[in-house]
């Protein structure tokens, strides 16, 4: 218990440090939509898209993981001249993300795009150009690295095989670091990793190991002697093997090796999971987190990720409530066991891995001060709309703003705490804003529920969700009941 809120507490210096990674940047592309016929020109399903979703993919998950642990971070990578590197460097700036960017005339910039149909991948586009990049390239970039290595905690080689990570570009930054006493994490690609020499973490999965030492992987024994073979053979300190289903390994050729078991609540895709280790176990070098509690934040963090669909981050906030689920969570965590609470980007993650598996998500929103029959009543049919009932509150500053200083008369925590009660709600959140419009943007509900008294157009909402094709439903009102009126009849 002790030893589970050190490790809780010592989150908190993540913020306070630096992580620069290197590498090949790319862009993800999910393109969703239903199937419905076959194409009269050749014998092949047609996609009729409902929507995209674009996600930094590559060297650029891999800075975003960083990002969502609250570290600055910075990418040093390149890019084309096309639209694609221009949506990168635009998502790098919305994201927080300092970077520097060389731009290669005759470089396509990986594009990745992958459209599905509910559950189902159903093909995948790539759009790049694979060469290694030009000496003028690589003069460039070592020069702008070499300024950025000393004002940085730990360094990310992220190697894709794309052309960036040239063997004089890894040479340079791996030199450098040493020089100034900066850890170097390495994600490997192909199956010379004496190219990583020097490096002081090299992070291969089950099947990288197994081709760059052409020994077995499977078994702790196996792991260990497969590691130290790379270990005396490519001048690297450590290696920290991922091994999916059977967690991690830590090894190096002192210490005794270190086992630790995968943290997975449920598998729902896998993508991008490599990249949240690297992330948040090279955030947690930078920190000075010992090897161990590096590992165990990247192995919490894997195991948030690959819950999620697509290419997905670790938050902090996230962490922190697995950590808090542990024993001991009294001490840390003023969550009640039980509240169906959940903050907003949990509540677009969950709307978009059950919109995957062909679920109808329903949204509804109201202050529910006093929850009375009028409430069951609309919540009771909301929840009879659709297979998951997301339930959006007013903040307790947005009540007031709304109701007047004499209101909420009960606090969004009593609020949350009520509704998590019903079983007709599946989720609740809380919004700050007066109504919940940009919620319902985010969250993109396939059903929008309001109370009967209210005409379409004045469902908040009720563009954005008939622009997608989702359904508004008004909801029958039980008569007599309101908030307003049981409040001025207890004031009587």
């Amino acid at each position: 218990m002790t030893e589970i809120k050190e490790f809780y507490n010592s989150l908190e210096s993540l913020s306070s440090v630096r992580v620069l990674c290197v590498g090949d940047v790319m862009l993800d592309q999910f393109i969703y939509g239903t199937i419905e016929r076959i194409s009269p020109e050749a014998p092949i399903p047609v996609l009729l898209v409902d929507r995209e979703k674009h996600m930094l993919g590559g060297a650029g998950n891999v800075v975003a993981n960083v990002a969502a642990l609250g570290v600055h971070a910075t990418l040093a990578t390149v890019v084309g001249t096309d639209a694609t590197g221009v949506e990168i460097k635009n998502q790098l700036a919305a994201a927080g993300i300092d970077y520097a960017l060389e731009t290669e005339h005759s470089r396509a910039t990986t594009r990745k795009s992958r459209f599905i149909c509910g559950p189902q991948q159903v093909l995948r586009v790539d759009r790049e150009k694979t060469v290694p990049v030009s000496a003028a390239v690589e003069d460039k970039l070592i020069e702008r690295i070499m300024t950025l290595v000393p004002q940085t905690d730990a360094i990310i080689l992220s190697d894709y095989n794309k052309g960036l990570l040239t063997d004089r570009i890894v040479s340079a930054v791996i030199s450098f670091a040493r020089q100034h006493n900066k850890p170097v994490i390495v994600d490997p690609k192909g199956k010379n990793f004496a190219r990583y020499h020097g490096a002081t973490v090299i992070t291969p999965n089950r099947k990288e190991l197994e081709e760059a030492t052409g020994m077995k992987a499977g078994t702790d024994d196996e792991v260990r002697a497969a590691a130290l073979k790379l270990i005396m053979e490519c001048g690297i300190d450590t290696v920290l093997a991922t091994r999916s289903k059977d967690g991690m390994s830590i090894i190096s050729e002192k210490d005794a090796p270190v086992h630790i078991p995968a943290q997975v609540r449920e598998i729902y895709d896998v993508s991008g999971a490599g990249d949240t280790v690297v992330a948040t176990f090279a955030a947690g070098l930078a920190a000075g987190f010992p090897l161990k509690n590096a590992a165990l934040l990247a192995n919490i963090a894997a195991g948030i990720v690959v819950g999620k669909p697509g290419t997905a981050t670790a938050r902090l906030d996230e962490i922190h409530a697995v950590l808090a689920a542990r024993p001991g969570r009294e001490t840390m965590s003023s969550v009640q066991n039980g509240s169906k609470y959940a903050a907003i980007e949990d509540a677009v993650t969950q709307a978009e891995r059950l919109r995957t598996r062909g679920k109808k998500v329903g949204f509804t929103n109201g202050c529910f001060d006093l929850l009375h029959p009028g409430h069951v009543s609309v919540l009771r049919q909301a929840r009879a709309a659709c297979d998951y009932l997301i339930v959006a509150i007013n903040s307790d500053s947005s009540v007031k703003r709304l109701k007047g200083p004499s209101r909420p008369v009960q606090s969004e925590t009593a609020r949350t705490d009520i509704l998590s009660a019903l079983e007709m709600v599946d989720m609740v959140v809380v919004f700050e804003d007066d109504t919940p419009i940009e919620l319902i943007r985010n969250i993109k509900p396939d059903v929008l529920v309001k109370g009967g008294q209210y005409k379409l157009e004045e469902v908040v909402g009720y563009e954005v969700v008939m622009s997608y094709g989702g359904q508004i439903v008004r909801a029958e009102m039980e008569e007599g009941f309101s908030t307003t009126d049981t409040i001025s009849r207890i004031h009587a």
